[in-house]
């Protein structure tokens, strides 16, 4: 039985840990969200490696097998510094999924939605830069979606209202792909879909993540399979804002 750590500015990673336990249900999972710190977006990179540092520390004293970086920014901003300075341990992080929607594309323009941290890390620019020559890229920080996700708005007027700010620049400039860039994003799916129409395509990266989880752990020889589900919430804030989200992606 492997354990997996994961952790997010929030509560976002939640949906990156459902599509854990649906590919990998007999584990252990210890997720921990830093919301008494969240949002990371506008954070600078040496306070998200400190915080993750930390993180890391925390998860490794559980007995964390593998540590999923379950947030786009976190990643963009730390991941290559715990590689550094972890290395017998396995990391997984976000992919910006620049590279299917660039292959999926029938304008010929793909939208982004992230956070300001996202879009000027290096990891988000290198995959961009890679796979994004043939097709136009635009992007907008989902203004206020962190904060909708943590408050467990995820639906109704505000909801709508605060997406469709972020999300129609991107439709009026002909974008027929939608990639959601942060982990927090695919709570507010439904009414991003919604406002995009059926015409539009969103991505969310959580499925690749949980592959290439499975494929580390199994490079790494930590057995799958063989336990019996259980997992751990822990917060450095309002535990009530993880238990919301919590409760959603167990029902869900």
């Amino acid at each position: 039985m492997a354990t997996i750590g994961i952790f997010d500015s929030g509560s976002g990673g939640l949906s990156v840990y459902r599509e854990l336990v649906k590919l990998l249900p007999r584990e252990r999972y210890i997720y921990y969200s830093d919301n008494a710190h969240c949002p990371y977006g506008e954070k600078t990179a040496l306070y998200i490696q400190r915080r993750a540092r930390f993180i890391t520390e925390f998860l490794l004293d559980k007995g964390a097998d593998i540590i999923v970086v379950a947030c786009n920014t976190a990643t963009a901003a730390a991941i290559a510094t715990l590689r550094a300075e972890y290395p017998d341990v396995p990391f997984v992080g976000m992919e910006p999924a620049v590279k299917p929607a660039a292959l999926g594309t029938r304008t010929g323009v793909i939208g982004v939605l992230a956070t300001a941290g996202t879009l000027k890390g290096s990891k988000y620019l290198k995959t961009r830069g890679l796979y994004a020559d043939d097709v136009r890229v635009v992007e907008h920080v989902g203004q206020g979606f962190v904060e909708l996700v943590e408050n467990g708005i995820l639906d109704g007027p505000e909801a709508e209202s605060t997406v469709r700010a972020s999300l129609q620049p991107l439709l009026d400039q002909g974008a027929d792909i939608i990639v959601l860039g942060c982990t927090h994003y695919p709570f507010l799916r439904p009414v991003i879909e919604r406002i995009a129409g059926p015409g539009v395509q969103v991505i969310d990266p959580a499925p690749a993540v949980a592959r290439q989880t499975l494929r580390l752990l199994q490079q790494h020889g930590v057995p799958v399979g063989t336990g019996t589900f259980s997992v751990q919430l822990h917060t450095s804030g309002d535990p009530l804002a993880l238990e919301r989200i919590f409760a959603i992606c167990s029902n869900g």
